[in-house]
């Protein structure tokens, strides 16, 4: 009996598939010279026997089947599309409408289910959402509320655990989501282990790599609100002029912004000041004091809270 089974679809992103045999792989060696136990997987693809993966490289699988007494966890990598139109038509093909069922049975009989970045989006087609805390790659997260509202989305983190259901952000996420079944699957021992033969950093959060702009996925009023902000600094704007330059109540303002980001008005602004601070850490000599001051702070001290809250890191870590 394995205990994994990598689900692999049609153009899915080969570094998500290659992290997890590597992963899984290292695990192995790992568990045979601890005299432990050995994780054991099966790759599957959907009525076929070799999947081309993205950027046309291949891959050998087994045709899934279903089992009523399979207690493996199936893994979905990201499906290698990353914008509203290409996932809607990708969730339509073939290869997915079939993977829909067969996932329905595997969670009604019991199965545990873990999707990464795009992947979770074919949950989201199974209707395996409603109910559940999930997350996704930040950037379609706001699509994600918009395809399924009776789900709550999480952008800002990593992996949750909701069962039957485990969720990871985007594609290199994954490697946080592989350890993550390791620990829980294994043991936290061997989890480590293999985090520190690959060089793993851990990550609880995406909340760091979030850039404002690409979250407004075609969404003209968040692309506008988002270049405002940005064009108001070092003029901190209020949220009451914000929604005033549009032509909206606060009310309204507000409620746009929740639907498309999952963030209220003050949050938005706050987000495009800390990745402002943040590209300038990154790309000139200025002090953090300075920095404070384009961004819209009056000192250092306050910068570093709001790079704490929003980035989950110092300034001096982002330099």
């Amino acid at each position: 009996m394995n205990d994994f089974t990598i689900l692999v679809a049609n153009g899915a992103f080969a570094s998500s598939v290659a992290l997890t045999l590597d992963i899984l792989s290292t695990a192995a060696v790992i568990a045979q010279r601890q005299g432990t136990a050995v994780p054991r997987w099966e790759i599957c693809g959907v009525d076929t026997d070799c999947v081309t993966l993205g950027h046309g490289m291949q891959i050998a699988v087994q045709p899934l089947t279903t089992r009523f007494d399979d207690r493996s966890c199936w893994i979905i990598p990201g499906i290698g599309v990353a914008d509203a139109l290409t996932l809607e038509h990708r969730l339509k093909q073939a290869d997915i409408a079939l993977l829909i069922p067969a996932l329905l049975s595997h969670v009604q009989s019991g199965g545990d289910v873990a999707a990464s970045c795009s992947g979770v989006f074919v949950l989201q087609a199974a209707n395996l959402l409603a109910g559940h805390c999930v997350t996704t790659s930040w950037w379609l997260a706001p699509l994600l509320r918009q395809w399924a509202p009776e789900c709550q989305v999480d952008a800002d983190r990593m992996v949750i655990i909701d069962p039957p259901l485990i969720t990871a952000g985007a594609a290199l996420g994954h490697s946080d989501l592989m350890l993550h079944l390791l620990r829980s699957r294994f043991s936290p021992a061997l989890a480590d282990a293999v985090a520190r033969a690959l060089l793993i950093d851990g990550r609880q959060l995406q909340s760091p790599f979030m850039v404002p702009a690409m979250m407004a996925q075609g969404n003209e009023l968040i692309a506008q609100l988002t270049a405002h902000i940005e064009d108001s600094l070092p003029a901190t704007i209020s949220v009451s002029a914000l929604a005033s330059s549009f032509g909206l109540s606060e009310r309204t303002l507000s409620r746009h912004v929740n639907k498309a980001t999952g963030y209220s008005p003050l949050r938005l602004i706050q987000r495009v000041q800390a990745n402002k601070a943040r590209e300038l850490l990154a790309n000139s000599k200025y002090s953090i004091d300075t920095i404070a001051e384009h961004v819209g702070y009056k000192d250092a001290t306050s910068l570093r809270r709001l790079m704490k809250k929003m980035l989950n890191a110092t300034p001096r870590q982002l330099r």
